[in-house]
């Protein structure tokens, strides 16, 4: 936690928050519910008006929402909104109160009489964490979670922990608590990469932002790694539990990556793959049959990368990917150290490392 502090003010020394909000034009609105059986809640980014977008789905269990028409082969280019929510498939409801909310503010892709806002969505699995496993988002969530990230200031800082999506997020086969977590880079040539992670993962971290020793810097002890990996995936029990007649726990982590880049597609859909390289850095196990792990891309083309030629192309593109790989492993780091201990009629999730 402390390091975290370092690197947060070393960012707003900057003018900056460390941040998915660094990105001009990206807001983030969080709403949750927590008690009487609740433990689920929503997150929407919003970008900017004609924001490019693409996604990777890695994970063996995802539950998602209109991600095909974020393939670099498809007719729309704009992406209206993008769905972090909690309910597994049951909360993807919640992308209908963001599209509602699109249309109702004129946004999305024009047809005859009208607009198709083009808002994909991805959920996590927290179902039954809160006690009652009827409780989870629904279109009203997502609509006032749109609502609230429109109301948000330019370049706001973004709650992180237990919010939003994050509610009712777990790591460790249900042992402790995930959360929201974000984190930003700007690059020599000005271009501001950033990601917002939703961490609800089978595994473990390699190591959490105690251990960072500078500002995104993270000294990894292997001999606390390899136990976590045994810890993740071994005889430890939990909510998770390992008994084998229990069904197999069900996770996922979420994230978005964002910049400031001119991007069109194809390079976000590459972006989106690249960063998937920052959950394997952070978690472990990562990508299993029993996660959804989810990379959207977006890129709001404000900041253009040098095309002069191609090969200084390539290495404007090589650079922002392998930034989207570091932040998205500090956004999942972020996530962790945010979150809070809750108990409920489910049970005691803890903080982990706390």
């Amino acid at each position: 936690m402390q390091a975290v502090a370092r690197a947060g003010a070393h960012n707003r020394a900057m003018g900056a928050t460390g941040a998915i909000t660094d990105v001009a034009g990206i807001r983030i609105g969080h709403v949750q519910k927590s008690g009487d059986g609740w433990l689920s809640g929503v997150t929407v980014v919003l970008p900017p008006p004609g924001t490019v977008g693409s996604v990777d789905v890695r994970g063996g269990g995802p539950a998602t929402h209109e991600t095909d028409s974020l393939d670099p082969t498809t007719l729309s280019q704009a992406v209206d909104a993008v769905v972090l929510t909690g309910g597994s498939a049951f909360g993807l409801a919640a992308a209908g109160g963001a599209m509602r909310w699109c249309e109702e503010n004129g946004r999305g892709f024009q047809v005859p009489g009208g607009l198709v806002p083009i808002v994909p969505a991805a959920a996590i699995f927290d179902l039954g964490r809160g006690g009652d496993f009827s409780a989870r988002p629904d279109e009203a969530m997502g609509y006032a979670a749109t609502a609230a990230a429109a109301q948000q200031r330019e370049g706001h800082d973004v709650e992180r922990g237990n919010v939003g999506a994050g509610t009712g997020a777990a790591i460790g086969r249900g042992q402790y608590k995930g959360g929201v977590g974000t984190a930003s880079v700007t690059l020599d040539n000005g271009v501001v990469v950033a990601a917002l992670a939703v961490v609800n993962a089978l595994g473990l971290p390699f190591g959490t932002p105690a251990q960072q020793t500078e500002p995104g810097s993270v000294r990894l002890s292997e001999e606390r790694a390899s136990t976590q990996r045994v810890s993740a995936v071994g005889s430890e029990t939990g909510n998770g539990g390992t008994d084998p007649g229990a069904p197999p726990p069900l996770n996922t982590t979420l994230v978005v990556v964002a910049t400031d880049a001119v991007l069109d597609k194809a390079d976000c859909k590459r972006t989106a793959s690249a960063a998937h390289a920052g959950l394997a850095r952070a978690l472990a196990p990562s990508h299993t049959l029993a996660d959804g792990d989810t990379v959207f891309a977006l890129a709001t083309g404000a900041v253009a990368l040098d095309r002069s030629t191609p090969t200084a192309r390539q290495i404007s593109l090589i650079t922002l990917q392998s930034a989207a790989a570091d932040v998205v492993r500090l956004a999942i780091l972020d996530g962790i150290s945010r979150a809070e201990a809750v108990t409920t009629a489910a049970g005691t999730l803890g903080a982990y490392g706390r």
